[in-house]
């Protein structure tokens, strides 16, 4: 999709907790995007793990090892400043940040943030910018905590957590600067294919919660091997078409969860892109 405008569509990865899928969530975003021909810049906003950097490392080595064309975006790992007080090192992020989204709004359709499992001022920023939050958690209360406190008895909600009361500052201090909103997509991630009485609860608790606070509550990527397996190689599902993999009853039903995820996301532009695909009979 040509650049028509001086602003790119901010999507933004976050949760406070670590082991949820971010980063092949993210990779997979990425790359669904770049093979519609967007322009995709990616910010790596955890410094110290880098776990989507290194994805993307690891794919830029693989593409280059086997002679694969592979799509790989720009991406720019922005570190929170140390130096000084509190105050000069918000003032310091800040600017850091706002100049890198200046220039990236120059040449981006979409820029991908990626956060890092821990509250900072970076993250709450890049909160503060977006215009689709995407937060994947897994399929437990463990992780159903960070975004409110359940009622051990009735599995109903008793209080909204630390994160989502951030959400809801961010989505305030959105509205009060240029009048955007914030679509904030919440995920299941690592679901299981067996039913169970907990994953049943969780549903249930996410259900009434997305009620509360406003947000999308959609399927996000099963527990599935094939997702691990591909880290190394820097490679995602959307890939396997440009690769030498033998596609199995596994890859083809990942690929389902991929096509459904990007279509739940409704991102700017996409639904025109899959028409238009399969107007011309080209597959996903």
């Amino acid at each position: 999709m040509p650049k028509n405008n001086n602003r790119a569509h901010i999507i933004v990865v976050g949760n406070e907790k670590g082991g949820s899928g971010k980063s092949t969530t993210a990779m997979h975003i990425i790359v669904s995007l770049m093979k519609r021909n967007f322009n995709v810049s990616v910010v790596d906003l955890d410094a110290r793990q880098k776990s989507l950097s290194r994805y993307l490392e690891n794919r830029l080595n693989y593409a280059t090892k086997h002679d694969l064309k592979l799509s790989i975006p720009d991406v720019y790992i922005l570190s929170r400043s140390m130096q000084g007080d509190i105050d000069n090192m918000m003032f310091e992020d800040t600017k850091n940040f706002s100049e890198l989204m200046e220039e990236l709004h120059k040449e981006s359709d979409f820029i991908l943030i990626d956060c890092p499992g821990t509250d900072s001022n970076l993250s709450r920023l890049a909160h503060s910018v977006a215009d689709t939050l995407i937060t994947p958690i897994n399929d437990s209360f463990v992780d159903l905590d960070l975004l409110a406190s359940v009622n051990p008895d009735t599995f109903k909600v008793d209080k909204l957590s630390h994160y989502s009361e951030m959400v809801w500052d961010a989505r305030k201090h959105r509205a009060m600067t240029d009048r955007g909103t914030i679509d904030w997509i919440v995920m299941r991630n690592r679901t299981s294919s067996l039913d169970a009485i907990n994953k049943r609860r969780v549903n249930d608790a996410l259900k009434e919660l997305q009620k509360r606070i406003s947000f999308r509550y959609i399927q996000g990527l099963g527990e599935r091997v094939i997702y691990r397996e591909l880290f190394p190689r820097g490679l995602t599902l959307v890939d396997m078409r440009d690769t030498d993999d033998k596609v199995t009853m596994s890859h083809i039903a990942a690929r389902q969860e991929i096509r459904r995820l990007m279509n739940d996301l409704k991102l700017p532009g996409w639904q025109e892109e899959v028409v238009e695909k399969k107007r011309q009979g080209v597959g996903f």
